[in-house]
This record gives C-alpha cells, sequence and structure tokens, in this order.
C-alpha cells in the first residue's frame, strides 16, 4: 500500500488529485488529506473512501512549521510510511506593490506557499528517503514569468521554483523524485480568496477564466507527471511559449504582460 500526503486538500486541484488517486488505487492507498478547513476535508475523504482507499485527515496549517511537523508524525503515526508528498496548499494575491500599505500579508503569503511546502518537504524527507518516494510541488506559471499585478504570489511561487530545483540536485542519488508543476489559470476559488492591496480576500478573481484549464485536467496532469517522475509540468502552450519568449525577447514579454494588465487583470 502507498501513502501519499496531499496538502491543501479540501478543494480545487488537491482535492481533485485525491478523488482521482482514490479511483485508480482504491484500497492499494492511504491519502492523507491536509487543510485549514476539516469539514470540507472530511467530505473529500468520503469521496475517496467510497473508491476504497483509507484516509486519514489532518487539520493543518501549513503556514505554521509545527503544524507542518505534527502532519508528516500523524502520517507515520498511522501507515508507517510515506511515498509521496504533494505540496498543493497555496494562496492567490492580486495587488499593486505601490497600492500596498501593509506588507506583512506579502510575508503571510510565503508563509503559505513558500515555507509550508518547505517546512512539510523537511519533516517529510527522512520517510521519503527510505521509501524512495516522490515529491511534488505545485507552483504556477507565475513562478516562471513574472506577473504584473501579482508581485507577491509570482515571488513565492518564483521560490518554491528555486528552492525545488536545488532540491531535486541533492537528491539525484537518493531516488526521490521531485517534481514541479506549474499550471497557468484554472477553474478553482483560489483567486477570489487571494489577497488584496488591503490584505483582505480579494473577491474576485481579475482574470478572464473563459478558457482556464478544468480543476479535473490540472489534477490528472499533476499526477501523470509524479507518477512518471517528471522534473517539471509546465501547463499549456501559452505557458510554454512564455517561458522561451522571456528568454529570447524579455521585453517583448514585459510589453504583453503590461498590456494584459492594463486590460483585463488590473486588480479591482
Amino acid at each position: 500500500m502507498q501513502v501519499i500526503i496531499i496538502t491543501g486538500s479540501s478543494d480545487g486541484i488537491g482535492a481533485e488529485m485525491a478523488r482521482q488517486l482514490a479511483r485508480q488505487y482504491g484500497a492499494q492507498l492511504a491519502l492523507v488529506l491536509a487543510a485549514r478547513n476539516e469539514l470540507l476535508l472530511q467530505q473529500v475523504a468520503a469521496k475517496c473512501r467510497a473508491s476504497g482507499a483509507q484516509t486519514l485527515v489532518l487539520k493543518t496549517d501549513v503556514s505554521q512549521q509545527a503544524e507542518c511537523r505534527a502532519l508528516v508524525a500523524g502520517t507515520i503515526e498511522k501507515f508507517g510510511r510515506l511515498d509521496a508528498l504533494i505540496n498543493n496548499a497555496g494562496r492567490s494575491a492580486q495587488a499593486l506593490f505601490a497600492e500596498v500599505d501593509d506588507l506583512s500579508w506579502y510575508e503571510e503569503l510565503m508563509r503559505i506557499n513558500f515555507w509550508g511546502s518547505l517546512w512539510c518537504t523537511h519533516a517529510a524527507l527522512p520517510h521519503l528517503k527510505a521509501s524512495k518516494g516522490k515529491i511534488v510541488a505545485v507552483s504556477s506559471l507565475a513562478g516562471l514569468i513574472g506577473v504584473p499585478g501579482r508581485t507577491a504570489y509570482s515571488a513565492s511561487k518564483f521560490a518554491m521554483g528555486g528552492f525545488f530545483e536545488s532540491l531535486r540536485a541533492e537528491l539525484k542519488e537518493s531516488g526521490v523524485s521531485v517534481t514541479v508543476a506549474y499550471p497557468g489559470v484554472v477553474a478553482t476559488q483560489i483567486r477570489y480568496r487571494g489577497y488584496n492591496a488591503a490584505g483582505q480576500a480579494a473577491g474576485s478573481s481579475g482574470l478572464k477564466e473563459d478558457h482556464a484549464m478544468s480543476v479535473e485536467q490540472c489534477a490528472s496532469l499533476i499526477l501523470a507527471g509524479m507518477q512518471q517522475g517528471k522534473r517539471e509540468v509546465v501547463m499549456s502552450t501559452k505557458g510554454k511559449l512564455g517561458r522561451w519568449l522571456k528568454l529570447l525577447l524579455p521585453n517583448l514579454v514585459d510589453k504583453i504582460a503590461m498590456a494584459a494588465l492594463k486590460k483585463e487583470v488590473r486588480p479591482e
């Protein structure tokens, strides 16, 4: 039986990954579901159990190092092993830097998006080495290309990319794979709950989501990347193209980004 922790699994991409894994592996899988909303976690767990998987719900705030440690300790206490850690917990933000008065929420965003994944990974690493397991970090295309109006979010996701790229090299001989996923716009509620300039829930997306990737497709691509041991999963043709254009024509990328900010994504 394989044991997998998924942070941020109360809804959105994390919950969908849990459901897909449960359908795929059934009784051969134990899922540890972690997030702050225990009620939603229990609902996801019930669906996973209906597919035959074992579940353990652990209410966890990844912005607190002690809770990240407790998450891994609880997993080992219950199942005795760990085969994969999916660092999916995160929060979004949309704000022009010059319009932010109190920067404390920038620090909080870094604690959730970057430090949370680092802390969980640090606690899990000895067990993943023992099982020659897998680490997944769910970043964003904003972690590959700086996005105007998303300075805090981009910074946290760039930090994730740098950390896990470095860690991958360190773990090369250990048998532990490290996969970083870079989704684009996905049809979830993350942006509506993200910070605005005042550090409050934005309540709106600010992005045109007519062509957003479905949660189901995004989750499927991440899991396929994990199972195949891919280094990266860069989603959408636009994302892949933008990455190369940034290297070849950086000024053009800046112009496109600023035009998009004025037209579509200027924070409300």
